[in-house]
Order: C-alpha cells, then sequence, then structure tokens
C-alpha cells in the first residue's frame, strides 16, 4: 500500500467491510452491536441516545463492576447505518467496538 494515504487505506477498509456485510445480510434486518463501556452512567446514556427506541439492550456488569457489557440488537436499513452506529459510539470515551 506504498503511497497510500490514511483516508485511501480507511475508504479501502470500509468498502471491504460494506461488501462483507452485503454479501453476509439481507436488508433491512436485525443487527446484533456489541460494546463495552465503564460503568459509569454518561458512557452509558450515550450509548443509548445512539440507538432508535425499537433497539433491544441487554446488559451484563463486569465482575469487579467496572465496566457493562451491551449487547444491542436494531432493525437497520444497510451497512451505512451499522457504520454510523459505530462512528456514534466510537465517540464515547473509553468505549471498546466489538
Amino acid at each position: 500500500m506504498l503511497g497510500m494515504s490514511q483516508n485511501e487505506t480507511e475508504e479501502i477498509k470500509r468498502e471491504r467491510l460494506r461488501k462483507q456485510l452485503d454479501e453476509t445480510h439481507v436488508w433491512p434486518c436485525d443487527f446484533t452491536f456489541k460494546f463495552i463501556v465503564s460503568s459509569d452512567a454518561e458512557g452509558e446514556a450515550t450509548l443509548k441516545e445512539i440507538f432508535s427506541d425499537t433497539a433491544r439492550f441487554s446488559t451484563r456488569a463486569s465482575r469487579n463492576g467496572r465496566f457493562h457489557a451491551f449487547t444491542i440488537t436494531e432493525r437497520v436499513n444497510s451497512a451505512e447505518q451499522v457504520f454510523d452506529r459505530y462512528e456514534s459510539a466510537s465517540k464515547i470515551r473509553g468505549i471498546i467496538s466489538m
């Protein structure tokens, strides 16, 4: 990938992921998102704001209670909507996307 800018690399990666999602899903469909967030209320509230009212949330606390693992299922219309959710979630401090 000599001579490619970081943006070009990200665009290629995104297009590859879009192709994989389009090959393995029929839109619209229920899509499962997974995140780990520190157990502060702000991170959890922000995560819940990203998804629609119809999204289903399942939460599990870590053994020591410092983190919460979220499994979120939401009906999405396209790979782009999946990307939008992950990009919005990436702005939450300390979040881990699975």
